[in-house]
């Protein structure tokens, strides 16, 4: 199938909007419309929610897909620290060694599986997602003054994620996509010995 047929399917529409979501809350950022931002967050992590349902549902999971899931990632966390600084730069300070783990667990996994594969990686493992979700929850709390705790938490989630993501690049022999643990790629590479044995 080609770039064009796979980029329409609904999925990689819905994955595309939240990443021209990340320029809307720069605007709300600079503009100091703290709520705003908020909403537009929640609703980019809802998008995140529906692409991956509309993909499993209708059977629309493809590469593309996956790759751009983990550019909307990308793009929607990078963006979330950036505006921090500029809507709320004392409780970022306050929190910057908890900011700095989960960004890091973010970032380099992404820079492991560049320089391994040549691209973004788009595993989509269960720990991935349970962090992104505890990171939205843990950010919102954050920011609007409920609670610090689910932030931390949350930071040790990504750290365990990020080191399974980095681990499954190490032992893949090639990029794959929709690895949903370390057991699954464990799993492929044995596959993949056993084929080059025979």
């Amino acid at each position: 199938m080609s770039f064009k047929q796979d980029m329409f399917k609904a999925p990689n529409l819905v994955s595309s909007i939240r990443i021209l979501i990340a320029p809307l809350l720069f605007v709300f950022a600079f503009q100091g419309m703290e709520y705003w931002f908020l909403g537009a967050l929640l609703f980019s992590g809802f998008t995140d929610v529906v692409d991956g349902f509309l993909a499993r549902k209708f059977n629309m999971i493809t590469p593309l897909g996956a790759h751009l899931d983990s550019w909307g990632d990308f793009t929607i966390y990078s963006t979330m620290a950036a505006c921090a600084w500029i809507l709320w730069p004392e409780i970022t300070r306050r929190e910057l060694l908890y900011y700095a783990l989960i960004l890091f667990s973010f970032l380099l996994p992404a820079l492991v599986g560049l320089v391994k594969f040549g691209k973004l990686t788009g595993y989509h493992t269960w720990t991935v997602k349970v962090a992104v979700l505890s990171t939205f929850v843990g950010y919102v709390a954050l920011y609007a003054d409920l609670a610090s705790w689910p932030f931390i938490v949350a930071s040790i989630l990504c750290v365990i994620a990020g080191t399974e993501e980095i681990l499954i690049t190490f032992i893949l022999p090639e990029e794959r996509t929709d690895v949903r643990s370390f057991r699954a790629a464990w799993h492929i590479k044995k596959r993949a010995s056993d084929q080059n044995i025979l």
